[in-house]
């Protein structure tokens, strides 16, 4: 039988977050039909007072963003001089509480994270904080901005061109990821406390969260490989180009994909098999001619012959035109607000059976008050055994998975705990084997990936040739004995292997198969290839990067390691569900359906306001000033390119400025004491910053400015950020060695758990094929067999060793 309310129906989170990211983490939960308590101060979260256009907002009304956060939840408010008895009886009701710093009630010296974990043993404590509760930068100021330049993310992958400074990623996305971020560790958190009863105190960090969400294992590819993986901003190409009547993406991210582009455009003669220079070269090369090719066709022609060419694409989308593309439109992507009638995205993700509930109205200031007084908290049991197993030890998951969003999601199974085999096959090992850059003439180049190392350590690795009937009836066998089965190709491939959900449940009723296509398993694009940069575009998130004057940049980082996390949540509702009924269950979690819930903001601004948002180089609606600014340092390349990132969000930030300028005639103006008159003198403001840092070095800036409370950070080169103490402190790297390479530093995941575990990385990455022995020996196939299976191409230990047999 399915839930009534969804499968975290019974399960009780008070939420005493402020801002986006313990909102959208509350709002997943909601989301899954968890009842959500959000306490709020007497004048209430300011989010309800927020609008990133700076539309007018009624007195007595709520911002559209709240209205879209908080469907499904409750309010309560409480006084911190008066309530914490009655917060305290909310906490001792609840099995969950999301923290973060910004309301009187949350700062209240005895409803501090570690203070309720002690006084709530039974509860799982998720504290939100920029840089976590402890470590030398624990207190430090910072908003998105300042952390996306400390984690790399706005250099991370060359994004932008040298002629003008770096961009962040628009559209406060590293507060939506933190947020899934919290959400996805909080139910897996969850796991233990349904074992044991006992809690425990998650400690997130939203710098960690950015490093994930926004750079691409930087550490590990420069440590293997001795280089970075850009040193230099250049444009994607073609990647966002106009075409006669409009912008659309277009990407190469592999050899084949710019091979198919030149042809495209009629120009084979561009392709060279023996080329020394790199893809990205390549299309830089012949930038011009691509370009002016764009321009003499419309969006319609370019997407139908990039897609007969099976070379990603899509359009690009902001807050007027999306709800209007004919994907969105066929899959009713977008729904209405239930209570203020506004334009929003559907839930993130999709199940058979139908598990998520219909979003209820946001509630009003205090709606359910007097609901919660008069409410007694429950006698608890006793906690049982508290004994500190991993949340997924026991469940087996067939990762069939490649490039990044899919091992994302399977890699963070694996680091709490699951049983993950990654299937490769040696005619198409994973794609991050191959996109190294390391010469095919060295020994066993394709287990010199530092990518590859990143998303799959802890894991078994597994190859079958699934073009082969063998292949195939291992695979059914394998599934037999599976929890989870994961895969993010498009839809087709699936389908031509014959292991759509029917044949699963056919084998394994009660398993669990999570699908992870870009654009969905139905609609006009549903067989697109996409990789992160169309994602982006696609979604909106590309719409708010760049500067105003130019075409919008791809971020080309948040499109892939967002579905994952989103992925891992939608298969935890998913596996409770199996938990409470049996049931097996069909997860639809589509990459753009991630994409367009944390690029919300557009489309909820411009169906409820009219307000078209747009990109507006480093400068964003949360602080005035903001942006980034030149220094003195010459960087380590040998160019005067390095940048220190300022973001005033207070009043109370800006005089610390102020003064740490040295009160300087411009900055006493009484005009620019309030947001609205520093915004509007923005560019005096920039042109007197820039001219204070250019005389001063990164740490100089820093120092001054951070002992003064502003928020500011060295835009860091990403593959430097094992050079952060904070990073050093809370041990976010772990040293992982590997039978092939020297060992290396890895990210691990962005939170410290008071029931640990104090190391994540227990295994390095597989070889190629490396567990075939054991798991094919566990199905029960003797030595002979497997013998006869590798002789044959089925399974193999080296890229082509398939094609090789058959060809023999």
């Amino acid at each position: 039988m399915e839930p009534l309310h969804g499968p975290l129906d019974g399960y009780t989170v008070v939420d005493l977050s402020t801002g986006i990211a313990g909102a959208y983490c509350t709002k997943l939960l909601a989301d899954g039909g968890a009842r959500v308590i959000k306490v709020e101060p007497p004048k209430g979260d300011p989010l309800r007072r927020w609008s990133a256009s700076g539309s007018a907002i009624e007195s007595g009304s709520d911002g559209a963003l709240f209205s879209f956060l908080s469907c499904s939840k409750h309010s309560v408010v409480a006084d911190p001089e008066s309530d914490v008895a009655f917060v305290n009886d909310l906490l001792e009701s609840a099995d969950a509480v999301v923290w973060s710093r910004g309301s009187a009630v949350a700062e209240h010296q005895s409803l501090a994270p570690a203070e309720i974990h002690r006084v709530h043993p039974h509860l799982i404590v998720t504290a939100i904080t920029p840089f976590g509760l402890t470590g030398p930068w624990r207190d430090r100021p910072a908003t998105e901005f300042t952390l996306q330049a400390w984690s790399g993310g706005i250099v991370g992958l060359g994004r932008g061109s040298a002629d003008r400074a770096p961009v962040f990623v628009g559209g406060q996305v590293g507060e939506y990821v933190a947020g899934a971020f919290a959400s996805a560790i909080t139910l897996a958190s969850r796991l233990r406390q349904i074992d044991s009863g006992a809690g425990e105190l998650v400690d997130l960090s939203m710098l960690e969260t950015q490093i994930l969400g926004l750079t691409y294992y930087p550490v590990s590819y420069f440590e293997m490989l001795g280089r970075p993986w850009r040193d230099a901003r250049r444009l994607t190409v073609p990647g966002i180009a106009r075409a006669t009547d409009g912008l659309i993406d277009v990407g190469c991210g592999t050899a084949q994909q710019w091979f198919d582009l030149c042809a495209m455009t009629g120009h084979q003669d561009w392709i060279d098999e023996e080329s020394p220079l790199t893809i990205t070269e390549q299309a830089n090369a012949k930038a011009d001619d691509i370009y002016a090719w764009f321009e003499e066709h419309t969006v319609a022609e370019i997407r139908d012959l990039a897609t007969a060419f099976r070379v990603p694409n899509a359009p690009v989308a902001n807050g007027a035109n999306i709800t209007g593309l004919d994907h969105f439109q066929q899959r009713r992507s977008f729904v209405t607000n239930p209570r203020d009638g506004f334009c929003q995205p559907g839930p993130p993700y999709r199940m058979q059976p139908s598990l998520l509930p219909a979003p209820r109205p946001a509630p009003r200031l205090g709606e359910h008050t007097d609901r919660y007084r008069q409410a007694r908290p429950p006698a608890r049991p006793a906690a049982r055994s508290a004994a500190d197993r991993l949340p997924f030890n026991g469940l087996r998951v067939l990762d069939m998975t490649t490039f990044w969003a899919g091992p994302c999601c399977t890699h963070f199974l694996a680091l709490f705990g699951a049983e993950v085999i990654h299937v490769e096959s040696t005619g198409r090992p994973d794609g991050t084997r191959l996109i190294a850059g390391v010469p095919v003439t060295e020994d066993q180049w394709w287990e010199r990936s530092p990518i590859f190392s990143g998303l799959n350590t802890n894991k078994k690795g597994l190859t079958l040739d699934l073009q082969s009937a063998a292949g195939r009836d291992l695979l059914r066998r394998f599934i037999a004995r599976s929890d989870v089965i994961v895969e993010n190709f498009t839809p087709r491939v699936l389908e031509q292997i014959g292991v759509d959900f029917a044949a699963v449940q056919a084998i394994q009723p009660d398993a669990i198969l999570l699908r992870m296509p870009g654009f969905g398993l139905d609609g006009p694009w549903r067989d697109n290839p996409a990789f992160a940069y169309v994602i982006e575009a696609a979604s909106g998130l590309s719409w708010l990067t760049g500067y105003p004057d130019r075409n919008p940049y791809d971020p080309y980082s948040v499109g892939d390691p967002n579905a994952g996390v989103h992925a891992v949540n939608a298969l935890l509702l998913a596996l409770e569900h199996r938990r409470r009924t049996g049931q097996g269950v069909l997860v639809e979690a589509a990459m753009v359906d991630a994409a367009i819930n944390v690029a919300a903001e557009q489309v909820v601004e411009y169906s409820a306001y009219g307000a078209l948002l747009e990109r507006a180089g480093n400068r964003g609606p949360t602080a005035a000033p903001q942006n980034l600014y030149r220094t003195a340092d010459v960087d380590e390349f040998g160019r005067l390119d390095s940048w220190v990132a300022v973001a005033v969000a207070t009043d109370e930030q800006w005089t610390g400025l102020r003064d740490a300028l040295g009160r300087p005639a411009w900055a006493m103006d009484p005009a620019l004491t309030d947001a609205a008159g520093r915004r509007q003198r923005h560019d005096l403001i920039d042109e007197q910053l820039s001219s204070w840092c250019q005389q001063r070095s990164g740490e100089e800036i820093v120092n001054c400015l951070w002992e003064a409370g502003v928020p500011v950070a060295k835009v860091m080169q990403p593959h430097r950020q094992t050079e952060l103490p904070q990073l050093a402190f809370r041990g976010f790297f772990e040293s992982v060695g590997h039978p092939v390479n020297e060992s290396v530093p890895h990210s691990t995941v962005p939170a410290r758990f008071s029931r640990g575990p104090q190391r994540f990385h227990q295994r390095p990455a597989p070889l190629l094929g490396q567990h075939n022995h054991e798991l094919l020996g566990e199905l029960g196939l003797t030595e002979s067999e497997i013998a006869e299976l590798e002789a044959d191409g089925v399974i193999g230990w080296a890229p082509g060793v398939a094609r090789k047999a058959k060809a023999q």
